[in-house]
């Protein structure tokens, strides 16, 4: 950030608050993220333009998902959207205030839902699969989100309900999407994309259980964990979508997309690229018999 501003003032200007705050290396790193997220959604919105049309379905998704990532970790390096919440009582750590950023868990909201919205398409499962996966993300997100903010050792109740989420998400993907791959074809690129998601997965409980949770590590130590998690998660994903993207046949995996919408897998064509049918030719008419003159 040296090339835009001499040195970071963000703190000076948005001061931290609690006992556990961000601090000047944390907003640098956060402002890293936001830069690499900043690179990810400009490179998303350049090869849009380099894919077939029809095709652009999946940058579409990671386009949106990563405009969210540079909003929110813009604000969270800014020193914004966040509280002070008092945390519960932890062993060396009683009392302490944190500053909880809500503006992570926005961020989440829309970045899970995009990486479960590439998979369900990707894998060809039902809507109803679709919509069950994307529900269950949003009850994860937000139970911890409800946790995060209660000053209790009631938070673990939440990060308990939220956690439950995530493996019913995590046997969903591994199973139904899996099984779904491989009558579409895609069986290795999905297990590929799905294997690396749910490894990403598994550590976000643990590094919420020791930051936003436990407050067992600082808030600029649980961001750094966070970042590198979020940039694995979406732009790795994102990129690694479109790379494999290249040797899909959309019209099979029924994800052609046309300006008459959705194109069905059993037609494989493109309805516009079919010339419409020139109209009948008129019947000329008869000519009529002269006034007067009788019907032979």
């Amino acid at each position: 950030m040296a090339i835009i501003w001499e040195r970071n003032d963000a703190l000076n200007i948005n001061p931290p608050t609690g006992d556990s705050r961000l601090s000047a290396n944390g907003s640098d790193w956060l402002y890293t993220v936001t830069a690499i997220f900043t690179v990810s959604l400009i490179a998303f919105i350049a090869l849009q333009y380099r894919a077939r049309a029809g095709e652009r379905f999946f940058h579409y998704l990671f386009i949106v998902a990563n405009f969210v990532g540079v909003i929110a970790y813009f604000a969270m390096a800014s020193d914004l959207a966040f509280s002070a919440i008092q945390q519960a009582d932890q062993v060396g750590r009683s009392g302490a205030v944190r500053q909880i950023f809500w503006a992570k868990y926005v961020f989440w909201v829309v970045a899970f839902p995009a990486v479960l919205l590439a998979l369900g398409i990707l894998s060809g499962i039902s809507w109803a699969s679709v919509v069950f996966n994307v529900a269950l993300s949003w009850i994860w997100i937000i139970s911890y989100l409800v946790a995060a903010f209660t000053a209790t050792g009631y938070k673990w109740g939440f990060f308990a309900f939220g956690t439950v989420a995530y493996i019913l998400l995590a046997v969903s993907t591994l199973t139904d999407g899996l099984k779904g791959a491989d009558r579409a074809g895609v069986k290795r690129d999905y297990l590929a994309l799905a294997g690396w998601l749910n490894l990403l997965w598994l550590l976000y409980p643990i590094a919420w259980a020791l930051s936003d949770g436990g407050n067992y590590i600082g808030v600029t130590a649980g961001f750094i964990w966070f970042g590198i998690l979020d940039i694995l998660l979406l732009t790795g994903i994102g990129f690694a979508v479109l790379f494999f993207a290249r040797r899909w046949d959309y019209g099979r995996l029924n994800i052609a997309f046309t300006q008459y919408g959705r194109v069905p897998a059993r037609e494989g064509t493109f309805p516009e690229k079919h010339a419409a049918a020139p109209p009948p030719a008129a019947t000329p008419a008869a000519p009529a018999a002269p006034v007067g003159e009788a019907a032979v």
